[in-house]
């Protein structure tokens, strides 16, 4: 009765009361604990040992746990690879039949009892094929977005820019085999909005242009760094001159080999052949200058760290996404009805 009353342990009922121990009542019925806290020294060294066995297990755990997270989502994005190559077979054949398609109507729409002529089936492609990209670029942005967002290695986040850029060279292909159909099409960003166009330097935007508008989504850079983009902007603005200055020069013989010969000592039909033959050095100039954005794109990405470029692909896919926004702003001020 005294133990469970008082918390106490009676060791012999003829020992007295000196025989009594007293225990924490804070902690009752806790009888070999306090007893051991007597003899209580350092740790043993076979609990030191399995202290830290302890601690290696969990470590370990937490080891193979990220590996086999890791080897997720390694598995996740060769299914998304697989997956993305079956939908761009799909999307090509309908692209294909819907390509087929619109040329026939096309053929068939009348024009004062003419049949329309106009239709230039390679744009037709071309266009479909951009509404296609632009929607996948999109898609890619948002998946450049999470990633950033996740603990992922600079490894896999290189094979995430590595898409992302072959994304862009995919598109300077378009409009190369586009530009053998309708070169001036291209040339002159028909393609794309008003307010991109605005923006336009030989069927598309500046290099250098891009490079001072991502640089602030790319800091802090290293001094190494700053020197190597200091150096690619300058190549980029010696590039940019040389073929704009190009440019100009085609323009000006052009317009002079077709000058008007009042004496009537010129060919009319040489001129014209004539003519033809310097026309095609536009779709040259036009290749250049994809190339140049290429080329700087793949300079860039060899510059930076994963993060960083991870970070410059998704400003400018965001850049380029807002600039389509404003034109439809732009577009829609018209449509409001005054106030």
């Amino acid at each position: 009765m005294w133990d469970d009353t008082f918390g106490c342990d009676i060791i012999s009922p003829n020992t007295g009361p000196s025989s009594i121990s007293p225990v924490d009542t804070r902690q009752p019925n806790n009888k070999t604990e306090y007893n051991s806290q007597e003899s209580l020294g350092p740790l043993s060294d076979n609990q030191a040992v399995k202290t830290m066995s302890d601690k290696m297990q969990r470590r370990l755990a937490q080891n193979r746990e990220a590996a086999r997270k890791s080897r997720l989502r390694k598995k996740a994005y060769v299914q998304q690879l697989e997956t993305g190559r079956l939908k761009l077979a799909q999307l090509e054949q309908e692209l294909e039949r819907a390509r087929q398609q619109r040329v026939y109507d096309g053929l068939l729409n009348t024009s004062n009892g003419l049949l329309s002529t106009n239709v230039n089936s390679g744009i037709v492609s071309f266009e479909i094929a951009y509404d296609l990209w632009v929607a996948e670029q999109h898609k890619k942005d948002n998946e450049l977005k999470e990633v950033l967002q996740s603990q992922v290695s600079e490894l896999e986040l290189r094979m995430f820019v590595d898409s992302g850029l072959n994304h862009y060279f995919d598109l300077f292909q378009l409009k190369a085999n586009a530009a053998r159909d309708d070169v001036f099409y291209l040339m002159h960003g028909l393609w794309r909005t008003p307010i991109e166009r605005f923006f336009q330097w030989l069927g598309g935007p500046r290099p250098s242009e891009l490079l001072f508008m991502l640089m602030p989504q790319l800091e802090p850079l290293t001094d190494a760094q700053l020197v190597s983009v200091s150096t690619l902007k300058h190549s980029c603005r010696q590039a940019e001159d040389a073929l704009s200055i190009g440019m100009e020069k085609l323009q000006q013989t052009l317009a002079q080999g077709i000058t008007i010969d009042i004496t009537g000592v010129g060919s009319y039909n040489s001129q014209m052949t004539l003519a033809m033959e310097r026309l095609e050095g536009i779709e040259n100039f036009l290749n250049q200058a994809d190339h140049l954005r290429q080329q700087v794109l793949q300079q860039m990405s060899r510059i930076l760290t994963a993060h960083q470029a991870a970070r410059g692909l998704v400003a400018l896919g965001e850049y380029f996404q807002r600039l389509r926004a404003l034109n439809s702003l732009w577009s829609a001020r018209f449509r409001e009805p005054a106030s």
